[in-house]
């Protein structure tokens, strides 16, 4: 069984401030775990507590969960990746783990500017580990800019624009890729060349998640190419 100090902390957990505050957050799933590797404080099953259902954010548990620490990476693990991608205002939780993951696969890191907390149960769950392999960090609005121009790269942003490139066109093998929010857009002012996804004119827009991961993967196939 857990200890009554355990057994705190995993209710603590379950608010951004508490984990932002101690640096930690909860896993699910076996491989999930595995995956945490040394990041891992303890382990616990249903059989350990009585508020295992209380902390885990699936309707179908998955068996063994996690404390974890939250991975610490650098801005020169950022920069060691071909591409860093940009999120700009997005809020959506399952959006962001899904950038993880194609950040996983598409050899790219992350920046966060204002969107949704990357240990929140919902983007944990839907980076599907990613989270503990991906460089990402989280950055003010105020001090994005100059970080930004402190990696020297060219900025290509991710807008349905007059004069837009596609993605097939971006020819640089280190760069910056901002996306926004669905909504509102990119709000950062950084300057960048447009680029877009040609699709089907009788739909709106592509999902912000889904944008990025197809630039992702047309600039990873390029580098190979």
């Amino acid at each position: 069984m857990l200890s009554k100090s355990q057994q705190r902390l995993l209710l603590a957990l379950q608010k951004r401030k508490e984990r932002e505050e101690r640096g930690m957050f909860i896993i699910e799933g076996e491989k999930f775990v595995r995956d945490a590797g040394s990041l891992v404080e303890f382990t616990f099953t249903d059989r350990d507590t009585t508020i295992y259902r209380e902390v885990i954010s699936t309707e179908a548990p998955q068996g063994t969960a996690a404390v974890a620490r939250v991975p610490e990476w650098t801005m020169e693990d950022l920069a060691s990746r071909p591409t860093i991608v940009v999120l700009d205002g997005v809020q959506d939780p399952g959006n962001v783990g899904t950038v993880l993951r194609a950040c996983l696969g598409f050899e790219a890191s992350l920046l966060l500017v204002e969107s949704a907390e990357v240990t929140n149960p919902k983007t944990v769950r839907s980076s599907a580990s990613a989270i503990l392999r991906v460089p990402w960090k989280t950055v003010s609005r105020d001090e994005a800019p100059a970080l930004l121009a402190s990696f020297d790269r060219p900025v290509f942003r991710l807008e349905l624009k007059q004069g837009a490139v596609t993605p097939e066109e971006i020819s640089p093998k280190h760069r910056i890729l901002i996306a926004g929010n669905e909504g509102k857009g990119i709000k950062l002012q950084v300057n960048g060349t447009s680029v877009m996804i040609p699709h089907n004119p009788t739909l709106e827009s592509l999902n912000v998640a889904m944008a990025t991961s197809i630039v992702l993967y047309e600039l990873c196939r390029i580098s190979k190419s």
